[in-house]
């Protein structure tokens, strides 16, 4: 029997989290140049949420994205194993900065990628996103608990 449980948790770790199985909200990026730009992300709140993150996903919308919220500030590494469509990963500070951005991290690759430092949340969009709409380092996330941001 305790086999049995254990294959079954395996096979739902391996089933996708289903987009309306995580809370939305509306997130907004300002870039120094005066660019404004708004993105519907799913809120991967829980350690079992962002365990899972975009793994398993063929697609995902293009004004779309996914944030990790954290408590507090912390270092964190990502990878993409499990996950098929390229992504630029977002480090964001407490304050709302962006700290570090990842470009088009590649599927299913095992390669760590690191925050560079203590982060408050990070944000996955679309691979290629930040350049085409020109987010770059130093621009500023508006999403509940970031720099007071509500």
């Amino acid at each position: 029997m305790r086999i049995f449980a254990y294959a079954l948790i395996a096979l739902l770790m391996a089933l996708p989290l289903r987009a309306d199985d995580l809370k939305r909200a509306d997130l907004t990026i300002a870039t120094q140049s005066g660019g404004s730009f708004h993105f519907d992300v799913e809120v991967a709140a829980t350690p079992e949420q962002q365990e899972r993150g975009l793994m398993f996903r063929d697609k995902m919308a293009a004004d779309a994205g996914m944030i990790f919220p954290q408590e507090s500030d912390r270092t964190m590494e990502f990878w993409m194993k499990n996950t098929y469509i390229p992504l630029d990963i977002l480090f964001i500070a407490s304050n709302g900065r962006i700290a570090h951005i990842a470009p088009d991290a590649t599927p299913r690759s095992e390669k760590t990628i690191p925050s560079g430092g203590p982060i408050r949340a990070v944000l996955e969009l679309n691979g290629g996103t930040a350049a085409k709409l020109g987010i770059h380092v130093g621009d500023t996330v508006s999403f509940p608990g970031l720099g007071g941001v509500r």
